[in-house]
C-alpha cells in the first residue's frame, strides 16, 4: 500500500499538468489561468477559517477547563481541504472542495471513521505487531516473550535517589 501511495503522489503532478492543458483546450488558457487563481483564493479563505477555529475552540476549552468540543475530524478536513485547494491544480481543486463542502464531510467522517476503525483493529490483532513480555537469560531473540501482562511476582520497593543513599548522608 505504502508504494502504491508512493507511485500516486509522483504521478500527481504530471495528471495536474495533463488535466490543465485539457482544461485550456476547452475553456482558453486566461480562463484556466483564472479558475486556478480563483480556487488558490478559496483555498487560503478555507485554511484561515479553519485555522481561526480551531484556535477559537482551544482558546474555549482552556478558559472553561473542559475538552474541546466534537468536530475537531471536520476541522481537519476543513485545514487539509484548504490547502489542497491553495495548491495549484483542478484534481488537487477538487479533492480539498470534497473536502471542504459542508454536504460531503459526513460521508468523508463516515468513511475515515470506519478505515481508522479497521486499521486499530488490524494492529491489536496482527501476528506481526509488537509483543511486550519478559525474556529469561539465554532465551534466543526469536521466540516469544514468557508471561503474560499481570502474571509474576510483585516485588515492593522505593527509588533512591543518588542523593537519598545512606553513604551520601
Amino acid at each position: 500500500m505504502p508504494l502504491l501511495a508512493v507511485l500516486a503522489l509522483m504521478a500527481l503532478p504530471f495528471l495536474e499538468i495533463w488535466v490543465m492543458i485539457l482544461v485550456g483546450q476547452q475553456i482558453g488558457v486566461a480562463w484556466t489561468i483564472l479558475a486556478l487563481f480563483a480556487m488558490s483564493a478559496a483555498g487560503v479563505l478555507v485554511t484561515r477559517r479553519a485555522g481561526t477555529k480551531a484556535f477559537r475552540d482551544a482558546d474555549e476549552a482552556m478558559r472553561t477547563g473542559q475538552p474541546p468540543r466534537g468536530g475537531l475530524l471536520d476541522t481537519l478536513m476543513l485545514f487539509v481541504g484548504g490547502v489542497l485547494l491553495t495548491t495549484p491544480g483542478f484534481i488537487t481543486g477538487l479533492l480539498g472542495l470534497v473536502m471542504a463542502l459542508p454536504v460531503t464531510r459526513p460521508a468523508l467522517r463516515w468513511a475515515f471513521t470506519a478505515w481508522a476503525t479497521r486499521r486499530m483493529a488490524r494492529m491489536t490483532t496482527d501476528p506481526g505487531g509488537v509483543r511486550v513480555g519478559v525474556r529469561v537469560p539465554g532465551q534466543p531473540r526469536g521466540e516469544q516473550p514468557v508471561g503474560r501482562p499481570g502474571e509474576g511476582t510483585v516485588i515492593r520497593g522505593h527509588v533512591v535517589e543518588d542523593g537519598d543513599s545512606p553513604a551520601a548522608s
